[in-house]
């Protein structure tokens, strides 16, 4: 039984960000050390994305990373704290199989804690204002509103 919860939890942690067609990390600052400097510090890291369906749009998210030897192994929870930047890095052209309407596309997926908990990007049209809207929010179960970032692209 136990052989297999370790297969489990590995299997978890290989996977990969979901949606956006490359995640890469930028870069990292360590916010504390954890054990005397042994293991990983606990750290904010910057990834960058492109939304596969909005041409022209990269986003970045910058987002707290639990270190020590739970941070390491990938059984610590990270917090469900992050800041969502999103720019037009070349014309923004809108692909005719995005998602439109009030509930949006899911863009990008990274799992914080083994089970049950990601921060999640939602893109939205807003044709009105001729404008794609990103939603970055955590799925962490709280009492009221989950935590939540917008950055918001200009379509020209």
């Amino acid at each position: 039984m136990r052989h297999a919860v370790l297969l489990a939890a590995t299997l978890l942690l290989a996977t990969p960000a979901l949606a956006a067609d490359e995640t890469k990390e930028i870069g990292h600052v360590n916010t504390a050390m954890t054990n005397l400097g042994l293991t990983r510090s606990h750290r904010v890291v910057v990834e960058r994305f492109d939304d596969p369906k909005v041409r022209g749009v990269t986003c970045w998210i910058a987002q707290a990373r639990t270190g020590g030897l739970s941070g390491m192994v990938g059984l610590a929870e990270d917090p469900a704290r992050f800041a969502l930047s999103c720019a037009a890095t070349g014309p923004v052209q809108v692909g005719a199989d995005a998602r439109r309407g009030e509930r949006g596309e899911q863009v990008y997926e990274a799992g914080t804690s083994l089970f049950f908990k990601e921060t999640r990007v939602q893109r939205f049209i807003d044709e009105e204002r001729n404008a794609v809207v990103y939603l970055a929010w955590s799925t962490k179960l709280v009492d009221g509103s989950p935590f939540n970032a917008v950055a918001v692209v200009p379509i020209r």
